[in-house]
Parts: structure tokens; C-alpha cells; sequence
């Protein structure tokens, strides 16, 4: 995203002749200056993005609307002046309660509060309990509606919807996302139908019959005012914020060495482009020298893959595709002894390196 420059100029007419040209003087030198600040530009920190999720939850209003009554959960039923037909009912897994004096089984699950003291006063009127009996129903205890929060949040849980509740509320409940949060968040539901508007706005993958997976990406829920990111989760949801993938730049070798987190996971990030996060090479690295350590899942070690940087700047061999948690070494001379060793240098990486997002 470009930085906007916004420059307040009087009307065309009253515009002296050496005002404009002072404006043609100074309109390169701010298009230079947004262009630097546009390459200094860096993604929204993970506090930023928390703050924003707290802001955005402040401003949504909640809609009127009930949960429904489901399998597990513990309900209380209160007849007006009856206080012997008062108590404590948990809903069985079949989705239904007992009620003295009532024969047979009644249905719950799926009924609304209102719905299930509709239908609890009506029983009581057929069996001639209570003539006009003011029947009360509300859930002490909410078991049947688990959404399942996992991956890179505060606070991984499972978080009960007792009502109707959003993904930013929902994101907020878990103090918000960390550090190594990628830039989105996945929403895979079972048995409820994703609306056109939020269909639209979120990518949907339908994997099953019942089986849907929306990804919404973070950006677009903060930052577009459109409530159609915004969905609404139901019991039964499991919402991941997959972790970004991260390379490490290290060495006398670069301006600034440290771990790059990408806004995506698997995103392809090269070894220019990871120099290029690192700002720059020094003046006296030995960029022919460098090298890729890299995780081996079977043997345990780091494999060391040379790279050789100058020959890559001259499109004298082809870029490397670097891997989420490569380590790029970039030494000096001094530094040759330390690349020799190899674990040195990869020691650096878990001893308070610096962690950047762009």
C-alpha cells in the first residue's frame, strides 16, 4: 500500500505564478520521499492487530438472537408459582428432558429458550397441571456449542457460544493472535450454510456435503470495514490461525540480521529476496561464501547448501527458494571460521535474535 501524499493547494485560479513553481521543485522530492516511506513500510504488528480486534468488538453490537438449546447442556425451568415444578433439567444426547408429571419424552435440542417454554407451558395446560402456567427456561450450563480456537492466539480453548458471536469477538476471547500469526484465518464448519455475503467475502473450499472451510484473511477482517468478514460462528466451528512461516538471516555479512516472518505460510521467499529483507549485504561480506542451513527431518542435522549471492546478482546461476525455518549465512572474513562450524551460527538463532515482519 502506498503511503498517500496529500498536499492542500488553493483553486487553479488564484494560484500565484511562483507558488506553482515552487510546487514542480518540491513534487519530486515528496514523490521520493513517499517511495522511501512506502520501502520502509512494515505489516501491522502483532499488538496493533490485537488492539484493532479490541476495537472493532467494541464497535459491533451484538443481535438479538437466542442459542439454541443443545445435547449436554443444563437448563433451568422456572413455573411461575409452582414451586414444585421448578428445577434443574439436563438435556439428554438424544436432545430431550424429562418433566414430572408430563408422560413421555420432550424434545429440546434445537429449540430456543422461547421456543422450549412455548412448548412447556402448552404440556402443562394438556395435562391439566397448571391452567395458565408462566413458564421461564434458560441455560445454566452450555455444553453443546464447542468452537474449537487453535494455532498461533494467546490463548488456544475451546470457548462455548452461549450467543450469537462473531470472529472478532471470538479472537478477542483469546486475547488475540501472536507474534508468529500468519496473515489469515481459516473457519471450517459442519451443518450451517454460509450466506452469499459471506460466502463472497471469505474464500470458501467445500470439502464434504456438510463440510465447509472458509479462509478470511486478517487484513481484510480489520481493515475493511465489511461485515460480511465478520462471520458469524457457530457451535460446532473450529477456527485455526495458522503460524507464518520464518526465515533467518544471519551473519556479520547483512545490515540487520534476524528471523523474517512471512505474511503467509509457505509463501516463496528467494535469497535476494531475504538479503533484501536483511537491508543489504556489508561491504565486506563474503556473499560468495554464504550458505542455507536447513533442517534435515532425517537425519535430524542441518544440511549446509552453498549459495553463492554475487553470482545471483548477476544472473550468473539462478535464485534459491529458501524454506520456512532456513537459516541464510552471510559471514565477513572474520566470519569464515564461524561458517566452518556451522551449529555456531545456527546457535545465534535461539539466543534473542531480532523478529521482523514486513
Amino acid at each position: 500500500m502506498f503511503v498517500g501524499l496529500s498536499i492542500m493547494v488553493p483553486s487553479v485560479q488564484c494560484v500565484p505564478d511562483w507558488l506553482t513553481a515552487k510546487l514542480a521543485l518540491l513534487l519530486p522530492m515528496l514523490l521520493l520521499l513517499g517511495m522511501q516511506v512506502y520501502g520502509q513500510q512494515k505489516a501491522p504488528t502483532p499488538q496493533q492487530t490485537n488492539q484493532r480486534i479490541q476495537e472493532l468488538v467494541g464497535l459491533a453490537t451484538a443481535r438479538a438472537a437466542d442459542t439454541p438449546i443443545g445435547s449436554g447442556d443444563l437448563i433451568h425451568v422456572e413455573v411461575f408459582d409452582v414451586p414444585e415444578l421448578s428445577r434443574d433439567l439436563r438435556v439428554s444426547e438424544t436432545g430431550d428432558i424429562t418433566f414430572p408429571l408430563i408422560p413421555g419424552k420432550i424434545p429440546a435440542s434445537g429449540l430456543t429458550s422461547d421456543q422450549l417454554e412455548q412448548n412447556l407451558a402448552k404440556l402443562l395446560i394438556e395435562n391439566g397441571l397448571v391452567s395458565h402456567p408462566q413458564v421461564s427456561v434458560f441455560v445454566r450450563e452450555q455444553n453443546s456449542q464447542p468452537v474449537s480456537l487453535v494455532g498461533a492466539v494467546q490463548k488456544p480453548m475451546v470457548y462455548q457460544v452461549i450467543r450469537p458471536t462473531t470472529l472478532l469477538e471470538l479472537l478477542a476471547q483469546a486475547g488475540g493472535v501472536t507474534d508468529e500469526a500468519g496473515s489469515v484465518v481459516i473457519v471450517t464448519r459442519n451443518g450451517h450454510p454460509i450466506s452469499d455475503k459471506n460466502g463472497a467475502a471469505g474464500s470458501v473450499d467445500t470439502t464434504g456435503l456438510d463440510t465447509q472451510t472458509i479462509t478470511i484473511r486478517l487484513q481484510d477482517l480489520l481493515e475493511s470495514g465489511n461485515s460480511a468478514y465478520n462471520i458469524q460462528i457457530y457451535g460446532g466451528d473450529a477456527v485455526s490461525v495458522p503460524r507464518a512461516g520464518i526465515v533467518y538471516v544471519m551473519g556479520a555479512g547483512v545490515t540487520q540480521p534476524g528471523g523474517y516472518i512471512l505474511q503467509s505460510h509457505g509463501e516463496q521467499v528467494t535469497v535476494l529476496k531475504a538479503v533484501a529483507l536483511a537491508h543489504g549485504l556489508t561491504w565486506y561480506a563474503k556473499a560468495d561464501q554464504a550458505v542455507i542451513m536447513r533442517n534435515n527431518t532425517d537425519t535430524g542435522q542441518k544440511d549446509m547448501i552453498p549459495v553463492h549471492i554475487k553470482q545471483i546478482e548477476n544472473q550468473k546461476t539462478d535464485d534459491v527458494t529458501m524454506k520456512s525455518n532456513d537459516i541464510l549465512y552471510v559471514p565477513d572474513s572474520k566470519g569464515l571460521k564461524v561458517l566452518a562450524k556451522g551449529s555456531e551460527a545456527a546457535l545465534q538463532v535461539g539466543t534473542g535474535v531480532a523478529i521482523y515482519r514486513y
